[in-house]
């Protein structure tokens, strides 16, 4: 059997090795954790999301994020520190407003693929992950920002999405849970939510069943490669190793799903990956008491103006996320990030927020904010990583992208 590594046990590691295992390759994943979906995987917004595939680049993001600069709360905050990575990343995003209108019309019609994929890999392997197939409403305050809206949704529907406009009458009937008075809205119904960690380590534990071998505390020293295969050197991490020690894997081929580290590790591969880490906040609500239960919103819900999505994750917990942060890679929980979160949750939805759980993680984001799917500069290199906001939406979608393109140069059998 060809043998492939697979560095990183996130959503997107996972679902690649899945995808290689279930096509007949021997698959072993390293992951610098002690378990899968610990990092970006762990606790994000929940959005299962062909109708958020609007991609970043243009002019209006631009000078949203300068109005917002001086403002602690802004759902989009850049550090101005000075930083070469930084700066040169904005550059090349600015250079993508071009592409916008293509990017978004691909990234929809990969989303709307990877739905099928997904559901199908959760229900031939019988994985619960709270799943919710109760649509996404996205509302908007004014008329010029549902007008804006509706610019992007044009191209989503080309994209092929079912997508439409909604009333503020048909937005309390679509969710009754929600306060507030509102312009108008766009509803997806064929949209969807889930616990992204959940899913994650229930099909690690599919991946187990198929033969995949997870070599976690591993972290990565050096991944060289050639004509004759990848040579993964790395280190027992788990604490009671000599972390000193270092040990060879081998293997036919390797493919990079590291997240924000897979820039660092490209670098050595002689690739240019060049991810940036954005960093994004959500607080899990415990429903503790009946009253929050019935309180809280079952449909998903994304408010355009604080840029804040929200997922019920089965009856006991309400997830709230939001915030692009620049800031390098710099995973601290500020106060000052998930307390909008919280005014946010009180002020739309009459739920106890006494029992909060704050978190933060980094999407690995490429400036033209479409994933790297495809193969490296050497041989038996490849890469499944820059999903950005999108790897929990698109991640089914590229594994399977991914493993036709390891089939093409090197053959399960």
């Amino acid at each position: 059997m060809t043998h492939i590594a697979v560095i990183g046990a996130g959503i997107t590691g996972v679902t690649t090795a899945y995808a290689l295992a279930t096509q007949g390759y021997r698959v072993t994943v390293l992951d610098r954790n002690r378990y899968p979906a610990m990092e970006t995987s762990f606790a994000n917004g929940g959005q299962l999301s062909a109708s958020n595939a609007e991609v970043w680049n243009s002019t209006a993001t631009i000078l949203k994020g300068l109005k917002w600069m001086t403002q602690r709360d802004a759902p989009l905050l850049l550090n101005p520190k000075p930083g070469w990575h930084k700066y040169s990343w904005l550059a090349e995003f600015v250079g993508q407003i071009r592409n916008y209108r293509a990017n978004t019309i691909e990234t929809t019609r990969l989303a709307i693929a990877a739905r099928q994929h997904l559901f199908d890999m959760a229900e031939k392997e019988g994985i619960d992950f709270d799943l919710e197939k109760r649509g996404i409403l996205h509302v908007y305050y004014d008329r010029a920002s549902f007008e804006t809206a509706g610019k992007a949704n044009r191209l989503m529907v080309e994209g092929g999405l079912e997508r439409h406009a909604v009333t503020p009458e048909e937005i309390r009937t679509i969710e009754p849970s929600l306060r507030g008075s509102y312009h108008a809205g766009f509803y997806t119904p064929s949209d969807s939510t889930g616990d992204i960690h959940k899913f994650t380590r229930g099909l690690a534990e599919a991946c187990k069943r198929h033969g995949v071998t997870f070599l976690q505390d591993a972290t990565i020293r050096r991944v060289a490669a050639d004509a004759t295969g990848a040579r993964i050197e790395w280190s027992d991490t788990s604490g009671d190793k000599d972390n000193s020690a270092t040990e060879l894997l081998q293997a036919d081929g390797v493919v990079v799903c590291a997240g924000v580290g897979s820039r660092a590790i490209a670098a050595q591969l002689g690739d240019r990956v060049n991810v940036y880490p954005v960093k994004g906040y959500s607080i899990t609500v415990h429903l503790d008491d009946e009253d929050s239960k019935r309180n809280a919103p079952w449909v998903s819900l994304l408010d355009e103006q604080a840029k804040i999505v929200t997922s019920r994750l089965g009856q006991d917990r309400f997830r709230v996320a939001g915030t692009a942060e620049y800031n390098g890679e710099n995973r601290n929980i500020r106060a000052d990030r998930i307390e909008p979160l919280v005014r946010w949750t009180r002020h739309h939805f009459d739920v106890d927020t006494s029992r909060v759980v704050p978190w933060a993680g980094l999407r690995p984001m490429m400036p033209d904010m479409m994933p790297r799917v495809g193969r490296g500069r050497l041989p038996g290199v490849f890469y499944n990583t820059g999903h950005g906001h999108l790897g929990w939406t698109l991640s089914a979608a590229t594994a399977d992208l991914l493993a036709r393109e390891v089939g093409k140069s090197l053959p399960a059998g």
